[in-house]
């Protein structure tokens, strides 16, 4: 382990915000990242057929979510740490509307420090609307090991 992740990991407190963003969806990001995926199901673009699915509209691609909420910490990260795992569980929709479109929030806490491990948790706290809309969000990093 490097001194300088050492010291970031060892500096860290639980409850200590490493980070917060906030990212704006548009429709047309959904139809970016559909491109970039693969993911063409049309609940993720065409209002008509989510209200067929008994949807509240169009929505977010859970991974665009995931992958959105987990990049809020990589430039925390940086060249010292690096990201060991990642989970979470779905708990809400994200509704892009077609003319506001939608507003993620995260912030990423330290929840549990190892420093002797070399090791932290980063719990996320993902909401649009003022609701969460990923649950059990852990981010777990450790010393980047420059051997």
């Amino acid at each position: 382990m490097s001194e300088a992740s050492n010291t970031k990991l060892s500096a860290l407190s639980v409850g200590d915000v490493v980070s917060e963003r906030t990212i704006e969806l548009s429709r047309e990001s959904l139809v970016r990242y559909a491109g970039a995926s693969g993911d063409f199901n049309s609940i993720h673009y065409r209002d008509d057929v989510a209200a067929e699915m008994g949807l509240p509209g169009v929505l977010a691609h859970g991974m665009l979510t995931m992958g959105l909420a987990v990049e809020a910490i990589s430039s925390w990260v940086g060249a010292e740490l690096v990201i060991t795992s990642y989970s979470t569980r779905f708990t809400r929709p994200v509704v892009v509307d077609p003319v506001t479109g939608a507003t993620l929030t995260v912030a990423a806490k330290v929840g549990e420090v190892d420093a002797e491990a070399g090791t932290a948790r980063i719990d996320l706290v993902v909401s649009a609307g003022g609701k969460t809309v990923l649950g059990k969000s852990q981010v777990r990093v450790a010393a980047r090991s420059f051997a």
